[in-house]
């Protein structure tokens, strides 16, 4: 069966993304060299950094998709905000949306980082 378990973003600067990447998610790389970076997240999921000079086809332009992280509760949410705000650029601080509590920050490629929790149902 086919399934969803590798994330793989674009970056000018690798070692300048793992710096960003390792403060954000508090996890070290398992495979780092010049030209790409590789996370093993506690759930499983892999996240790549890869060198974008080298991406055949080229990578378009970041920002279209965002990587999201879900939080239990409301105060995950915050908790993560309160961590992240010195970290990234923030897009949205927190809000109630339609679909839950979120906010959403960029990384130094312009790739954005949504954390949400659902809305009660």
């Amino acid at each position: 069966m086919r399934a969803l378990n590798y994330i793989l973003l674009s970056v000018a600067n690798p070692a300048k993304s793992a710096e960003f990447y390792s403060g954000l998610l508090g996890v070290q790389p398992v495979e780092n060299s010049p030209t790409f970076v590789l996370y093993v997240l506690p759930n499983g999921i892999k996240l790549g950094l890869w060198i974008a000079g080298e991406i055949k086809p080229s990578p378009r332009a970041a920002g279209g998709v965002e990587v999201t992280f879900s939080e239990t509760d409301k105060a995950g949410v915050e908790a993560s905000y309160a961590d992240w705000k010195s970290k990234a650029k923030v897009l949205q601080e927190p809000t109630e949306m339609d679909f839950g509590f979120t906010f959403v920050v960029e990384d130094p490629d312009g790739h954005r980082l949504r954390v949400f929790t659902s809305a009660p149902r």
